[in-house]
């Protein structure tokens, strides 16, 4: 009886040494939501780094940390020629507690410190959910570590001006051979530019937009491929023919109009406002270029005179039906010599969350990096797409190296400058 009176004693005692030891590791954010884990009243300032002009939808963030940690400064700011001069702001004085990385930095020389200042934010102790988000475009590394941590995504896709399908009775196309058929109707009532895009240059232009999906799902399940393209070894030029026979078809099915397409001059701002003329069913781009389209909705005179809804859905460039290309747009690094690591790791247990992210990602017109693709109705066809037609270059390996190669060899046979053989030819060759 004494020992049992014994035991009952001892577990009792426990419990206050128990709890004050689970405030030391920070447990991961459930669905129920963010609880603090330091001393509410810590006052400290945390500075974030990138490229972009402004970053209205984090600093909604900031605000909401703030409700919990009211004396925490946190601010954003933008680091010019970002790519170029990340490395020398990590390693001078006033280097950010937190920073923009991105997957194709990681095993490059030249963006070695982007990485090594990254703490690992795969670390159990830091509390992080990373379940929340896809596991496909979290970045895979050698070692195991996770420099890097998604808080946007990207994919490729048409925007579709929904009024004028319900219009003119049309059905948004799932296959190749609904779009063909889908343009063909749309020439037939009068539609000069059943689907337009742009194609000055070969960054994110229609062709790039149109086909790299597809020609990841040619090579994601073939490790023998994917390890030639990534060594830019000549023969894995052969790889690229099944998407150059498919864009050469796509061309010639007279889908798109190429001295239309010439005219638009950017793929951002141009690419939008030529889409809210309001004439045009179909729109490539990507999702970077989706994010520009509310705020420009007031600078077009068409679309204040007739507006209309759209929405952004992939582009069905096989008869078995969409590819859903999801890559990561954005990823946050925490700079493991931060003065304020604990609070810059707090900040990060917060922010990495599915309510969170996806409305940071709403606020900003991303698509968000989340499991749950029903915040936004503008990417909900993304969120439809079967499992099995998700492609992710994280997950299979396929390095910017490679894709610059496709990307390059596309465009030259798209705009008549190459054949087809010539373009596998010179893979390996081709400069960015």
């Amino acid at each position: 009886m004494m020992k049992k009176m014994m035991r009952v004693f001892l577990a009792v005692l426990m419990i206050p040494v128990m709890a004050a030891c689970s405030t030391e590791k920070p447990e991961a954010v459930t669905e129920e939501g963010f609880k603090p884990s330091m001393d509410t009243s810590t006052k400290c300032h945390i500075t974030v780094g990138g490229g972009y002009d402004n970053f209205e939808a984090l600093e909604a963030e900031f605000d909401s940390f703030n409700e919990y940690y009211p004396d925490v400064e946190l601010v954003f700011t933008k680091v010019d020629d970002y790519n170029n001069m990340i490395g020398t702001v990590l390693n001078g004085n006033d280097a950010p507690d937190i920073y923009v990385n991105y997957s194709w930095m990681y095993g490059r020389d030249q963006y070695k410190s982007s990485i090594d200042h990254a703490e690992n934010l795969a670390d159990p102790a830091l509390g992080l959910n990373l379940d929340c988000i896809r596991s496909n475009i979290i970045l895979n590394t050698d070692d195991g570590t996770l420099p890097m941590v998604p808080v946007f995504a990207n994919t490729y896709g048409m925007l579709v001006n929904n009024n004028l399908f319900e219009k003119e009775g049309l059905s948004v196309p799932t296959t190749y051979q609904e779009m063909v058929k889908v343009c063909n109707a749309f020439r037939d009532k009068g539609y000069e530019n059943p689907m337009m895009g742009f194609s000055q240059k070969e960054t994110t232009s229609l062709f790039t937009l149109t086909i790299y999906p597809f020609f990841c799902g040619t090579v994601a399940n073939d490790a023998e491929a994917v390890k030639k393209l990534n060594a830019l070894d000549a023969s894995a030029g052969e790889y690229m023919r099944p998407s150059l026979e498919k864009i050469t078809q796509f061309l010639n099915d007279g889908c798109v109009n190429l001295e239309a397409c010439a005219e638009i001059e950017n793929n951002y701002d141009a690419v939008i406002l030529r889409f809210f003329e309001g004439d045009v069913p179909m729109m490539m781009c990507s999702g970077d270029t989706v994010s520009g389209t509310k705020k420009r909705e007031s600078r077009s005179e068409a679309f204040i005179d007739n507006p209309f809804t759209y929405s952004f859905v992939p582009v069905p460039m096989s008869d078995e039906g969409a590819n859903f290309l999801d890559i990561p747009n954005l990823q946050f690094s925490v700079n493991k010599d931060s003065q304020n690591l604990d609070m810059a790791n707090e900040f990060m247990r917060f922010l990495i969350t599915t309510q969170e992210l996806n409305k940071m990602a709403q606020n900003k017109g991303l698509l968000s990096p989340t499991k749950d693709l029903s915040y936004n109705t503008m990417y909900s066809a993304f969120g439809a797409v079967p499992e099995s037609r998700i492609l992710s270059p994280e997950e299979f390996g396929l390095t910017d190296d490679a894709v610059i190669q496709l990307r390059q060899a596309v465009y030259r046979v798209g705009t008549g400058q190459m054949t087809i053989d010539e373009a596998i030819a010179a893979y390996g060759t081709f400069e960015q």
